[in-house]
């Protein structure tokens, strides 16, 4: 009889779960989407009774569809959108309010209010992140204050807090568990780095009584066992990771300066910087990248907000293409961009510059520039903005990337790939399985489960389909990024 783990991989759009086995190979799997809303302007919500019933389903389903009884599983590994909260009543497991999403923007003006107050360099000090309402204590604190009697019940102890990961153990071991882990931690503002527990200054700033939080696991532990009547049988849950900690350790980047990016909506760029935490100067975040037992390993982050975006605009708002895919070809219709450059600021810009009032710029054009110039840009666009956050991992860790391994739904754009390998001159490695997040939260768990020994094992089980390697004429692409910085320029402010 095999053996199998499975491996919850809970989104911002869907639900997923996915049934792997002892080889690291996806063997069933299924997928829903949930609700979205948006109450007000800036205003992200999801429904977290709909999250958990639709995530229920999912694993039903992917186990249905599996040749193997539910008495071959042997453990659950979860991964999640990060930042997003929960909170809920602990003697109904109802929750009190929507879950506020990671994108939401309400606690912008309070946030700022604290920056001008001189708070970010404590929260920067402390907990690595930058105070923004991007991450969740301040989504906490504007629950706690405007939700009648909230306040009161979160200090008698009625109220629990938690990221998505911490909702979904609530639900899967009938309430048992009320546990995060450190990668999920370490998001929410109240987590520090230099000493891995909850941050009692850091409580006492955003006002959050400690008898709301989940107890702190390692990323590879025992998080307990789900109800025997939900699955058919009593499960351990023994992996838990936020989505792009997940993707880093599904990616086997498990030695100091490897690195990996994933291209999606935007690209989430994350550096394995070993066991101790590096304060950027340029712009990044520092995060746990997991713990196992007490050893925990510590990340530099980037994120580009716009990346896949921006091909999707090109077809959408401007049409110039009719699918996604045809970017590619449009592009290759010409060598160079003819001095287009594109920056895609649809959202301001993230990292290394956090300018939320940046704006999106298209500029360069002459008459000659046609729909394949732009199309050029457009992926040159996102191999750039990855290109200026490697650069800034360079500067903030000492070390040069010696590779570069890549997944999400971009990466399979060779013409993309070829000039991210160009940009960065490193090779550039795409990952065969594109679930490297799912995968990420198996490997953790079976880890934790004794189904596989160590770190170089569960490395072992990686496989690419494609390695680029920076092309020979491209030795310099000095002109090509100064025109990029050029264009950043014109678009801040």
């Amino acid at each position: 009889m095999g053996k199998y783990v499975l491996a919850l991989d809970q989104g911002t759009t869907s639900c997923r779960s996915i049934l792997f086995d002892t080889h690291g190979q996806p063997v069933s799997s299924a997928q829903h989407e949930f609700s979205q809303s948006f109450p007000k302007p800036g205003w992200v919500e999801h429904d977290a009774e709909e999250i958990w019933k639709t995530q229920l389903r999912t694993i039903q389903e992917a186990l249905i569809d599996a040749a193997c009884g539910i008495e071959e599983v042997e453990t659950i590994g979860i991964t999640n959108q990060r930042e997003t909260i929960v909170l809920w009543d602990r003697a109904t497991g109802k929750p009190v309010a929507p879950a506020i999403v990671w994108q939401d923007r309400r606690t912008a003006d309070v946030c700022a209010q604290w920056g001008r107050d001189g708070a970010e360099e404590l929260l920067k000090s402390r907990t690595g992140l930058r105070l923004d309402p991007y991450f969740s204590a301040s989504k906490l604190h504007y629950l706690l204050r405007t939700i009648p009697n909230c306040r009161a019940a979160a200090d008698r102890g009625d109220l629990a807090f938690g990221t998505i990961d911490t909702w979904l153990i609530w639900n899967l071991t009938g309430g048992r568990s009320h546990v995060t882990d450190a990668t999920n931690a370490s998001r929410t503002l109240l987590y520090s780095l230099e000493d891995g527990v909850w941050d009692p200054e850091l409580l006492s700033f955003f006002d959050i009584p400690a008898a709301v939080l989940p107890e702190i696991r390692g990323s590879c532990s025992y998080f307990g066992e789900t109800e025997a009547s939900l699955l058919g049988k009593a499960i351990p849950i023994t992996g838990v990771a936020g989505d792009q900690h997940a993707a880093l350790f599904g990616q086997g980047c498990h030695k100091v300066g490897m690195a990996k990016n994933t291209y999606g909506t935007g690209c989430f760029l994350l550096m394995n910087i070993g066991p101790k935490p590096i304060a950027s100067k340029n712009g990044l975040l520092t995060t746990v990248a997991w713990q196992i037992g007490e050893k925990r390993t510590f990340a530099l982050e980037g994120s580009a907000f716009i990346a896949g975006a921006a091909i999707q605009w090109l077809r959408d708002q401007l049409g110039i293409i009719s699918s996604a895919s045809e970017i590619e070809g449009l592009a290759n219709q010409v060598e160079d961009s003819g001095g287009v450059s594109f920056v895609p600021a649809f959202a301001g810009l993230g990292a290394p510059y956090w300018d939320p009032d940046a704006r999106g710029l298209i500029c360069g054009l002459t008459r000659g520039s046609s729909r394949a110039h732009i199309a050029r840009a457009a992926l040159e666009s996102i191999a750039l903005q990855s290109y200026d956050l490697l650069d800034a991992m360079r500067t903030d860790s000492g070390r040069q990337i010696t590779e570069l391994r890549v997944d999400g739904g971009a990466s399979v754009n060779r013409t993309l790939m070829q000039l991210q390998a160009d940009l960065c001159q490193a090779p550039v490695d795409r990952a065969a399985l594109p679930e490297t997040t799912a995968l990420g939260a198996a490997l953790l768990a079976g880890l934790g489960a004794g189904i596989w020994s160590s770190l170089e094992e569960v490395a072992a089980l990686r496989q690419s389909v494609e390695v680029l390697q920076p092309s020979a004429q491209a030795q310099s692409q000095d002109e090509l990024i100064f025109q990029w910085h050029q264009a950043i320029e014109k678009t801040r402010g």
